[in-house]
């Protein structure tokens, strides 16, 4: 099989929430690249209609729209699935990509950080897949699934999320929910997998990773020496939406650059010398 046949996506009509920057906007460009017609949701009025504005000027064989759309509350998720209907009649791919983070110190960790981030979080995303789940399963077949793609975090994965506590519980919560979902949606020829993150340039890290020299030293500490790159989220991206992606689900892919695996030194290093 050629490389359009496994990765291509042609014809399908993909929403991205969070799309205007970040990840979001990394998969975005990635979707349209690959053939697929997108929409791009955040809460900030313009964002995204700006950014569909250059994915349109790429060149590229898909095409891009943007409008306002909040995982936030009921209410906002309801509005979201409205006009997404509103815009389209077939919905192939959804990628639940908006998440918010609140970082302080325990002891300082105030109960409203809880409330906002598990809103966004978990609950935006559970409530808008299960709202657009008759869409998806509508464009759905056995050899063709339709798709949802989460964006987890390896905070979630492994114990490194200190002082960002409802962050990482939450993304904890999200990944746990794509095997769930995983499972219960095969039946409905839909594919839930999910993306796990190490540290990529986006607005929540830019207190990390705004110039190259902090980009450097983030990178640092990272097994593979290095921050991730757009083509990093691109491959998985296109990978789990393409047709080299239809018999998986369920699944958590590492995009960490080696974080997930990191463990202590040998307990028993200092015994055998």
């Amino acid at each position: 099989m050629t490389p359009e046949i496994l990765f291509g996506l042609p014809g399908k009509t993909a929403l991205v929430t969070g799309g205007a920057t970040g990840i979001g906007r990394m998969a975005a460009e990635a979707l349209v690249r690959a053939g697929a017609h997108v929409l791009l949701a955040s809460r900030k009025d313009g964002a995204c209609a700006a950014v569909a504005e250059e994915l349109n000027a790429l060149d590229a064989p898909g095409s891009a729209e943007g409008f306002v759309g909040d995982v936030g509350t009921e209410e906002g998720v309801d509005a979201l699935v409205a006009e997404v209907k509103a815009r389209t009649g077939k919905l192939h791919i959804l990628m639940n990509n908006a998440g918010i983070t609140w970082g302080a110190p325990y002891g300082q960790f105030p109960h409203k950080a809880w409330e906002k981030v598990m809103a966004v979080n978990v609950a935006g995303v559970f409530d808008l897949t299960q709202k657009l789940t008759p869409m998806l399963k509508a464009s759905a077949s056995p050899e063709d699934p339709a798709r949802v793609v989460n964006v987890g975090s390896v905070m979630g994965e492994v114990p490194m999320g200190d002082g960002a506590y409802s962050y990482s519980a939450s993304k904890a919560a999200v990944m746990h929910l794509t095997k769930i979902l995983g499972k219960e949606l095969a039946g409905d020829y839909i594919t839930v997998n999910a993306l796990a993150p190490g540290p990529f340039v986006s607005r929540m890290t830019a207190f990390a990773t705004a110039d190259e020299g902090m980009r450097g030293r983030v990178g640092d500490d990272v097994p593979l020496k290095r921050v991730g790159q757009p083509e990093d989220i691109a491959g998985c991206v296109l990978f789990l939406c393409g047709k080299g992606g239809s018999y998986v689900t369920g699944s958590i892919v590492p995009v960490s650059g080696g974080i997930n695996v990191v463990t202590s030194g040998n307990i028993f290093e200092e015994a055998m010398h």
